[in-house]
């Protein structure tokens, strides 16, 4: 016996090893999952534009991890969300499906879900890639925002909530970051052109029966006081009832929730950032062992705009560029995490945003400009068939596959990431429903030069704006306006709405269409003519009919935007503390 124990013998040492290797040997599937199944890490952001990234071409906005994603692996310059507006593009993202098939493309002018306690969302009967990572075995979670619904509209359970799509873990907002949730007292709302109707029906309503009540007091007419006086009560309280409900939305709206519990109402904008990055490093840390997929889903660059004292006055684009940087900077934080963990050789790292900057996103106290730059691209969020709207700056990495500095300028689809993260991680695609995405890795690696889309359509809620084509052939790039908005004379914009709408006065019709090669033309400033292009004609037949293909492949299926599923219900209200008056503080 030596001091400090035993010592081993050769032989047992030998003994080990070889049943060591004869337990891998015998038992392939140990290795697989240790050693071929990646991890996914997929960043989304909020409203950033094209033009608001370095690699992307802004030198005077810091972006040095997104920058570095791009130079260890790829860009991907074509890159297009399936909507304009943060919910469908969402729902298209996850389901890897047009939001029109979901139900998640709206009829009417709210193009999102406005609040928490209603029962629109992504219904229970899509399966997410999140569904299928988590059946094979994955640790999936969501940090951040989801805007994707909670309620049931049967049941009122939670059936739309992220653990019931396949996240084991949800920390962050199941809406997103209203104006409402800063403490500058703006509001989304006051600058709707909704509100501003909303607004002169009201005082009409008021004006009329305040007159009927001077014509009775002077004696003109001869009507009971009561029905008057009920009234001019009722007409009051319609007109006080936005201002309340406006006062009450920071609160109802702006909450955190852990799993189905709600941890903080209202949240507290100024560490949210790195509140939100702390739990996805705890989670990278205990799930490092096993297949994980991590969402961290930014709330930023959508306004309410906050920083840590850190980012504040620290870019040279004032607000928006600060919330920029200090987004680089949770970038960097997690993909740090990543390699003190020695797992950034097997993690697919991917990052987008969910549509274009808001272009008319303007402060009402002080002019600043408060939404994304969409670089060469025009049009913005909220406009589907601009670019500016939907081609995102998007880069990813997987050094398994994809060579370093590698640059895709074929069109893809963010429905893309479905199929590409299936194949990765050696699961089919569901073979019960239409898949819209394409796999992205023959591109990626260089096996293919050509995308796979012959056609792109771009929805404006649930009407046909634009559409792309492709050919097999060729270097051009097709694509044709159906209809367009109706910018404010002078701009590129629609800043008395504050949002371009789909349908109405709203928007020009084109017919023939407006055809541009995007290619040639990213601007969208030369429109192609029968005297320009020979086969101007057979172009636009081509796409029709790739249209009419596409519209024939879609059924009929419940809206998720309808009012009566966006219509806000208090009893579905979330809340700690005693209705109406919830709050508390995440003391985690």
């Amino acid at each position: 016996m030596a001091e400090g124990g035993m010592k081993s013998s050769p032989a047992v040492c030998c003994v080990s090893v070889w049943c060591s290797l004869l337990f891998l040997l015998l038992c392939p599937s140990v290795l697989s999952q240790q050693d071929v199944r990646p991890n996914f890490l997929l960043f989304m952001v909020d409203d950033l534009g094209y033009g608001d990234v370095g690699c992307f071409g802004n030198d005077t906005i810091r972006t040095p991890n997104i920058d570095r994603i791009a130079s260890e692996g790829a860009k991907l310059t074509h890159h297009l969300a399936a909507a304009s507006m943060c919910t469908p593009s969402r729902a298209a993202f996850l389901t890897g499906r047009y939001p029109v098939r979901s139900g998640m493309a709206a009829h009417h002018g709210i193009r999102y879900l406005p609040n928490i306690a209603s029962t629109g969302g992504l219904p229970p009967n899509e399966t997410t890639f999140a569904t299928l990572l988590k059946q094979a075995g994955y640790a999936t979670a969501l940090i951040g925002k989801w805007h994707l619904g909670l309620h049931c509209a049967s049941t009122g359970g939670l059936c739309h909530h992220p653990n019931n799509h396949g996240f084991d873990y949800f920390y962050g907002t199941p809406i997103t970051n209203f104006r409402e949730c800063g403490e500058d007292g703006e509001s989304i709302y006051y600058m709707s052109h909704l509100y501003a109707i909303y607004k002169q029906i009201c005082w009409a309503y008021l004006a009329g029966a305040a007159s009927l009540l001077l014509m009775k007091f002077l004696g003109k007419i001869h009507v009971r006081w009561l029905p008057l006086l009920t009234l001019v009560t009722l007409c009051t309280l319609v007109i006080a009832f936005p201002k309340v409900f406006l006062v009450q939305l920071r609160p109802w709206n702006c909450l955190l929730m852990e799993n189905e519990k709600v941890a903080e109402q209202p949240y507290s904008l100024r560490d949210l950032t790195p509140n939100l990055v702390n739990k996805s490093l705890k989670f990278i840390d205990e799930n490092a062992g096993r297949p994980f997929f991590l969402f961290h889903s930014f709330l930023k660059v959508h306004t309410a705009l906050f920083a840590t004292k850190e980012f504040e006055g620290r870019s040279l684009h004032g607000r928006y560029g600060d919330n920029i940087e200090e987004m680089d900077w949770a970038v960097g934080r997690i993909l740090d995490a990543l390699d003190k963990k020695g797992l950034s050789h097997k993690t697919f790292v991917y990052l987008t945003s969910d549509n274009g900057g808001h272009v008319e996103e303007i402060s009402v106290k002080d002019g600043q400009r408060e939404g994304g730059h969409n670089g060469i691209l025009r049009g913005g969020k909220g406009m589907a068939g601009w670019d500016g709207g939907i081609r995102m700056p998007t880069v990813l990495r997987w050094p398994k596959d994809i060579r370093p500095g590698t640059v895709v300028d074929e069109p893809t689809s963010q429905m893309d990431v479905f199929p590409t993260v299936l194949r990765l991680a050696q699961l089919n695609t569901p073979a019960d429903r239409v898949i819209d995405g394409r796999d992205l890795m023959p591109l990626l690696t260089g096996t293919k030069n050509v995308t796979d889309h012959r056609f792109l359509i771009h929805y404006c809620g649930s009407r046909i704006h634009a559409a792309r084509y492709r050919p097999p052939t060729g270097g051009s790039i097709w694509k044709a306006h159906y209809a367009t908005p109706k910018w404010d004379p002078g701009t590129e914009g629609c800043y008395e709405i504050f949002l371009c709408q789909c349908r109405g006065d709203y928007v020009n019709h084109h017919d023939p269409p407006l055809l541009f090669d995007v290619a040639k033309d990213p601007f969208e400033r030369s429109p192609i003519t029968p005297e320009s292009e020979p086969k101007f004609a057979e172009i636009i037949s081509t796409i029709d009919k790739g249209v009419k293909d596409h519209m024939s492949s879609v059924e009929q299926v419940e809206n998720q935007f309808s009012l009566r599923n966006i219509l806000w219900r208090p009893w579905l209200q979330p809340c700690c503390g005693h209705f109406p008056f919830c709050s508390c503080t995440d003391v985690a």
